[in-house]
């Protein structure tokens, strides 16, 4: 995933979430996903699916129990 597809997917998660620190960056060597951060804190994944007819991305976050507090 690269350029306008990063642009697009960025702008969408911002109006989502409301949060104009949410950015997405192209992962190195992979051009089948990309990294979200918030700020400067890395948040999760974009896989982009389209083994089927319509083009779908998939957003990964995981959560680890000490972040719950």
């Amino acid at each position: 995933m690269q350029g306008e597809e990063i642009s697009k997917i960025e702008a969408y998660l911002r109006r989502l979430f409301g949060n104009g620190e949410i950015s997405v960056r192209a992962r190195p060597r992979k051009d089948d996903s990309a990294e979200v951060y918030l700020g400067e804190e890395f948040i999760g994944l974009i896989h982009k699916d389209d083994e089927d007819e319509d083009l779908a991305y998939n957003f990964t976050m995981s959560i680890l129990d000490f972040d719950l507090g």
